[in-house]
């Protein structure tokens, strides 16, 4: 039998409402709400008719009552907040990208550890089911060893560098923003993480990463390249190319299907697998789920890591250093 969970959000933003909806769709009530603006908070509140808002953001931490806070604030804000909610006996689901760097993700997974908390990034490639299928497709040995994987992900925003895309006082930037979706999709569907990077990248007026193009390779030969852009329209298209066939998805970060193309036939099949609709539903089902075994696997943070470590690399390479880590 489950336990009774109760769940706090930080944030009033899009993904805090999808996050509020998707507790109702699973019939639970949204316990808590915190935000920077407290009159947000309020508004938030009656609309999902949450029982507790905080005066202060701090207050979060220290309620006995909230067992999993879900961080959806920006980048630059969440080692600040991680810190003290772990600090407090909280468990974590961290809007991605978890942190801006390794070394804050290192000393935080090192501090949830301590406390035997569940810490987890928000990442919805670790949840949708297509992706849980097509992994068994993978370690099936159906399609071969998987050699190439070819990552695009490009939005057109409009270019204004006050604005959270491109904002380095807000942590923008391509890489931490959309990259972060194509290199957990790189790194889930190689055997070992990528030790052979190179890149080029672009830099915009603000001095964020508008673009980049990065070239991966891991020590079993598996490549991958990765195109990002943040004023440059691409499509959100993934492929996963195998011995003996390929792998399609389109729209990725919250794909219900993709398509397998045979090599020698050509033939075409479909596979279709969960909902894009409910995609935090089922981060916060995987989440309640480790939280009550006390088994992190499936919110894959050894991934996260891996990933974060790749994105800490470039950036180093790039030069690019947001305020916080001056």
């Amino acid at each position: 039998m489950s336990i009774k969970l109760n769940w706090a959000v930080l944030g009033t933003g899009v993904i805090a409402n999808q996050m509020a909806q998707a507790l109702q769709k699973m019939g639970k009530p949204l316990y808590a709400v915190g935000n920077r603006t407290y009159e947000k908070a309020v508004e938030f509140a009656k609309r999902y008719d949450i029982q507790k808002v905080y005066l202060q953001i701090d207050d979060m931490f220290e309620d006995e009552a909230v067992d999993i806070i879900y961080i959806t604030s920006p980048h630059n804000t969440h080692y600040g907040f991680m810190k003290k909610a772990l600090e407090h006996g909280k468990h974590l689901l961290v809007e991605k990208s978890i942190t801006l760097n390794s070394e804050e993700l290192d000393e935080m997974i090192a501090l949830a550890r301590e406390k035997h908390l569940i810490l987890a990034e928000a990442m919805t490639i670790w949840h949708m089911p297509i992706y849980k299928k097509l992994w068994e497709i993978v370690e099936s040995g159906e399609l071969g060893k998987v050699q190439m994987i070819t990552m695009n992900f490009g939005s057109f925003k409009e270019y204004d560098m006050k604005n959270r895309f491109f904002n380095m006082n807000l942590a923008g930037g391509a890489l931490l923003d959309i990259g972060v979706y194509a290199l957990s999709i790189v790194r889930s569907f190689m055997t070992e993480k990528p030790a052979d990077i190179v890149s080029q990248w672009k830099m915009s007026p603000a001095g964020s990463d508008e673009q980049a193009a990065i070239l991966l390779k891991n020590k079993d030969g598996q490549m991958a390249t990765v195109a990002l852009s943040l004023h440059s329209k691409q499509p959100k298209r993934a492929m996963i190319s195998c011995e003996k066939g390929y792998i399609e998805i389109m729209e990725y970060p919250r794909a219900d299907r993709a398509e397998i193309v045979d090599a020698s036939t050509g033939k075409k099949k479909e596979i279709s697998c969960g909902k894009t609709e409910d995609a935090l539903l089922y981060e916060m089902t995987d989440m309640e789920r480790a939280v009550e075994s006390g088994d992190e696997t499936e919110m894959y943070l050894n991934y996260t890591k891996d990933v974060m470590d790749i994105m800490t690399g470039l950036r180093r390479e790039w030069g690019l250093k947001y305020p916080e880590e001056m």
